[in-house]
């Protein structure tokens, strides 16, 4: 473990994924060249209330995402490099918390990855165990953001996080709803929204809350496992937000989709032509409302 900023970091690898049974993770990871990572970056303010909260951020690290077996197009391929744009936006906020030091302690998981089509690389069909222990039907190896987060916020449950944030580029659903202008957030109960709510209003980023109603999970459901990873074109984005609330219990959750908004295609008068850095202020802003 390593300590700086104010900030106590580990990387964990392959051997520890196995360890700590992230199947879902890992698979993701089975057709590159690259070993996985995990990130944990934890900030532990003296003096924070034994009984109080504990945050979780937890984010989608894919550093490069070419669909795996289920390949994307060549078309802006090049632009997949922007994948890990939620676990950049996390770091980014963990260094802003550890500088402002709020009074509540914080844990962010960066789950990193390759999604490369290699040999030996998942394919459409295969069943995956995540760490949890749910089994996970694989339709399509390009929804491979949504495999890693469900370990890694079982992972951030294990720990002790009592409630959770994720960050993710999930999917063009979201993009197709929401365009480039609003960022697509999901929550699991409305006081939890509002606090988010109340860091929108200090941070001035747009966002716009997505359904998150008990049927689709209908459109998820396996005959051969507990779960499919993908639940066809309809309602993506609310489809691919259910998948990861089967992995957060009754634990207060949102879910942030960022899909359309990490990478500007065009210069505004506000931001530069490409990464945007879209969540830091939010994240941060959602952290100091606990401190109220």
């Amino acid at each position: 473990m390593s300590k700086a900023n104010g900030l106590k970091c580990e990387v964990f690898s392959t051997e520890k994924l196995k360890e700590l049974k992230m199947g879902a993770f890992w698979s993701v990871s089975q057709g590159s060249a690259e070993p996985p990572a995990l990130i944990v970056m934890r900030y532990e303010p003296e003096g924070a209330a034994a009984d109080g909260p504990v945050l979780g951020l937890v984010v989608k690290g894919i550093t490069f995402d070419t669909g795996g077996i289920s390949i994307k197009p060549a078309e802006s391929m090049e632009k997949m490099k922007y994948d890990m744009a939620g676990g950049a936006a996390m770091i980014g906020a963990m260094r802003a918390i550890a500088q402002l030091k709020p009074a509540i302690p914080v844990t962010a998981f960066v789950p990193c990855v390759e999604n490369m089509p290699g040999s030996r690389a998942q394919r459409p069909g295969d069943i995956v165990t995540a760490m949890s222990g749910k089994t996970i039907e694989v339709i399509n190896t390009d929804a491979e953001g949504r495999l890693i987060l469900a370990d890694a916020l079982t992972y951030a449950r294990q720990l002790g996080c009592t409630h959770l944030i994720d960050a993710a580029t999930l999917t063009g659903a979201c993009v197709v709803a929401l365009g480039m202008v609003n960022a697509g957030v999901f929550a699991n109960e409305d006081e939890i929204y509002q606090h988010f709510t109340q860091a929108l209003q200090r941070s001035g980023e747009k966002f716009w809350r997505l359904p998150l109603d008990t049927e689709y999970l209908d459109q998820i459901r396996s005959n051969i496992a507990d779960i499919m990873n993908t639940g066809g074109r309809w309602g993506g984005a609310s489809t691919a937000a259910m998948f990861l609330k089967e992995f957060v219990s009754d634990t207060p959750w949102i879910h942030l989709d960022i899909a359309g908004t990490a990478w500007m295609e065009e210069t505004k008068s506000w931001m530069a032509k490409g990464p945007s850095g879209i969540a830091v202020r939010s994240l941060v802003e959602w952290v100091k409302t606990f401190e109220k």
